[in-house]
């Protein structure tokens, strides 16, 4: 079952979406297993700490890898005229900051949804995730997503997605699996 945050937030928005409650799955793969559905129309979120103390969130295909290379590439080009330094380096955020800063959820199932989550940027200053969205994901019809618990998923359309990431940063930022 959807938590009560994320169903409100998606109703309040307007989304329509399909709640999927499967058995227990930590990985995109073993849901993509559970669900007999193709590894490219689930996504799998990943947070990301880029250099700077900055965060971000997104949504890739559960078949493919993050290529940091690419997404430091287009958070730059992205970032470009807003005074922000060019990132040089972009990591899996920590488990420790998940802990601290993605409430609410299973610590695996964060749901790719930026703007429920806020960190501190800079003292006083409270900001979203930056949100980015690969581009395999986008051609698909409907992709299924975190529901945020171990037990549940979301089918939901990509511009859907996107529409609730409103400065979505959207590219390729996949590649095979090796």
């Amino acid at each position: 079952m959807l938590s009560k945050t994320i169903q409100n937030f998606l109703d309040k928005n307007k989304i329509k979406y399909e709640a999927i409650e499967h058995k227990t799955v930590y990985t995109a793969f073993d849901k993509v297993a559970t669900l007999h559905t193709k590894a490219a129309t689930v996504g799998k979120t990943v947070v990301v700490a880029f250099d700077g103390g900055i965060y971000a969130l997104g949504v890739i295909p559960a078949n493919k890898n993050l290529d940091k290379k690419k997404l430091i590439a287009a958070m730059n080009k992205n970032m470009e005229g807003e005074g922000a330094y060019p990132y040089k380096k972009v990591d899996f955020a920590s488990e420790q900051w998940m802990k601290n800063h993605i409430k609410g959820v299973d610590l695996g199932a964060t749901p790719p949804f930026g703007t429920i989550f806020k960190y501190n940027l800079k003292k006083n200053y409270k900001t979203d995730l930056i949100f980015f969205i690969d581009k395999a994901l986008i051609r698909q019809p409907k992709i299924i997503v975190n529901g945020g618990r171990y037990e549940t998923s979301i089918k939901i359309t990509p511009a859907a997605l996107i529409k609730l990431n409103q400065e979505a940063i959207k590219g390729n930022f996949s590649m095979a699996k090796k």
